[in-house]
């Protein structure tokens, strides 16, 4: 009976660590790897976003974003999240301008929806429309540091 039970566990402890080898990584690499290429298909960068971003698709965003991106992203889009920042991941500025000026938003509700690299996907535990409401809330992060970096004489008198 020993014998039995020892050459089970042996196969169980074989089985997980083969598993554990061939499990596929949504974009990540092992160390020395060059990353997998992402790509957006064509069809979903082209996506239009059917929500305004008016202040109340702000507010349902900013509120999705601080339970599930804050952590990371950082609570101003700032790439600075205490997770980002105790596991030295490179994040974006999303305050930057510059940071997303190239990107659809169909390829971000894309990115939110599906996950890329190390971020977990929103998959269908969040409805699209609050997704579209994060994208919104999201593009506001560039609007914010546009402000900040205009100089003082084109900022607006107070």
């Amino acid at each position: 009976m020993w014998k039995t039970l020892i050459t089970l566990s042996l196969l169980y402890l074989l089985a997980f660590a083969v598993a554990q080898e061939t499990k596929p990584t949504q974009g990540a690499s092992k160390a020395g790897a060059t990353p997998a290429y992402y790509a957006i298909p064509q069809e979903a960068a082209r996506k239009e976003n059917p929500v305004p971003a008016t202040p109340e698709s702000l507010a349902r965003g900013k509120k999705q974003y601080g339970y599930d991106c804050s952590m990371c992203h950082g609570k101003e889009g700032n790439g600075k999240g205490d997770v980002a920042v105790d596991m030295k991941l490179g994040m974006h500025d999303e305050t930057n301008p510059a940071t997303l000026k190239d990107r659809s938003d169909g390829e971000l509700f894309y990115i939110i929806k599906k996950g890329k690299d190390q971020m977990p996907p929103e998959g269908d535990r969040v409805k699209d429309e609050r997704i579209w409401d994060m994208v919104n809330y999201v593009r506001s992060f560039a609007n914010k540091g546009a402000a900040a970096e205009k100089p003082a004489e084109e900022k607006a008198p107070n």
